[in-house]
């Protein structure tokens, strides 16, 4: 990727170094839209591969969420990405992608749903995982390992009192492989029960 010619059509970027050599950009919140849409148009980065949500640390009073974009150029073989961080911890918003690339829509649904994190524009920003009315997010760092108690949705009526989940058999379901090891490698994958 031509990075110069790039951070020329926006100045406002900042170059991250990156160990694997991806072209990595900071980006303002106000700029991700037109900087998504230069790189799809201008340097044909057609695919927006991921959306990973960030948390910098409960002990950080702004600037604690944000989101890597991840990008990929079919026609030139090589990615990018942008780096965007939320303003507010109270309230973390980003502008939605959706209307750039179409993809954008079910990565920025389990952004919002498992860290709580806004996309104004999206045209339906629903749970995807968690159920509608859950009030936490699980990815973020201040959610405890064990979870948290929270009230059932009404689908699952009739299982309130249930104590436990029973783990699943290692041995005898429709696959199975053997618990110690065998002699030869392809013994360990799974394979039909009979």
């Amino acid at each position: 990727m031509e990075i110069e010619k790039f951070v020329s059509e926006l100045p406002a970027l900042k170059i991250r170094k990156t160990a694997d050599g991806i072209a990595s950009f900071d980006c303002s919140v106000e700029d991700l839209v037109l900087a998504s849409t230069i790189l799809r148009d201008k340097f044909n980065f057609e695919s927006l591969n991921n959306i990973s949500a960030l948390d910098f640390g409960e002990e950080l009073t702004e600037n604690r969420y944000g989101a890597v974009y991840h990008f990929y150029s079919h026609a030139n073989k090589e990615y990018a990405s942008l780096r965007v961080v939320c303003q507010s911890v109270k309230e973390p918003k980003i502008p939605s992608l959706c209307p750039v690339y179409k993809g954008a829509d079910w990565l920025e649904r389990e952004c919002f749903d498992m860290m709580g994190i806004v996309f104004e524009g999206h045209p339906r920003l629903a749970r995807i995982l968690m159920w509608d009315n859950y009030p936490y997010y699980p990815l973020r760092k201040d959610f405890p390992l064990a979870g948290k108690e929270a009230p059932l949705p009404p689908s699952f009526e009739g299982n309130e009192n249930a104590t436990k989940v029973e783990p699943a058999p290692e041995e005898g379901g429709p696959f199975h492989a053997p618990s110690s090891s065998t002699e030869f490698c392809a013994q360990r994958e799974p394979r039909s029960a009979e």
